[in-house]
């Protein structure tokens, strides 16, 4: 039997196009005629579009470090209790905008809070769900950045956090070779998306013949 690709996730660093591009592949498979729900973290579910405002829209006051991952945590838990496993539960098909690897890339290899601690939180926070897909979308972080139009907290940090954040995604992608499939997001729309298509299709086959 065919294992079922059924959760799909997008990582990369800013300016990768991840949100497009997975607005891109659930048309695309719903027209194969699959029952696709999308997502993204943080900001999936009444409660986490709170936190998303306070996380990148500019709260009253500094966010710190911690408490920062702390949200994001919260926001995960709440997404995964809410949004994705009852779509999983009746068959469809979850396309998110960043997950668990955001975390260990942002706060783990870029604010340099502790890669085991992020992990057991994240541990903690989906419950045993992990992607069968996860599409990183692979771009320089400074070409990322320009393309943005509107900044958010995030966006405003320095370059260097953003390489850190890069080199995080990269290493998470090596450690993880058999989920993660790394996308060059330099070329057109199309392109991208084609490429995107091509590593599902191989992630497909892969686990057929498993």
């Amino acid at each position: 039997m065919a294992y079922p690709i059924r959760f799909i996730t997008f990582e990369g660093p800013e300016g990768a196009g991840k949100s497009t591009q997975c607005a891109r592949l659930a048309e695309w498979l719903r027209a194969r005629g699959d029952d696709v729900l999308t997502t993204r973290q943080p900001g999936g579910d009444p409660v986490g579009k709170r936190l998303r405002e306070i996380l990148l829209g500019g709260a009253d006051g500094d966010v710190t470090d911690r408490a920062e991952l702390l949200m994001m945590m919260a926001d995960r838990s709440q997404s995964v209790a809410k949004i994705i496993r009852p779509h999983l539960a009746k068959g469809g098909t979850v396309l998110c905008d960043r997950y668990a690897d955001s975390s260990l890339a942002y706060q783990g290899y870029g604010r340099g809070i502790d890669l085991e601690f992020v992990s057991t939180l994240n541990e903690f926070a989906v419950e045993g769900l992990w992607p069968d897909l996860t599409l990183l979308l692979d771009i320089d972080p400074a070409e990322g950045l320009a393309r943005q139009m509107a900044r958010t907290r995030m966006e405003e940090e320095a370059i260097d956090f953003h390489r850190r954040v890069h080199a995080g995604f990269l290493a998470i992608a090596r450690q993880n070779p058999d989920r993660v499939a790394v996308i060059d997001a330099d070329g057109s729309l199309e392109e991208v998306a084609e490429r995107i298509r091509i590593a599902y299709e191989a992630h497909h086959r892969n686990h057929a013949s498993a």
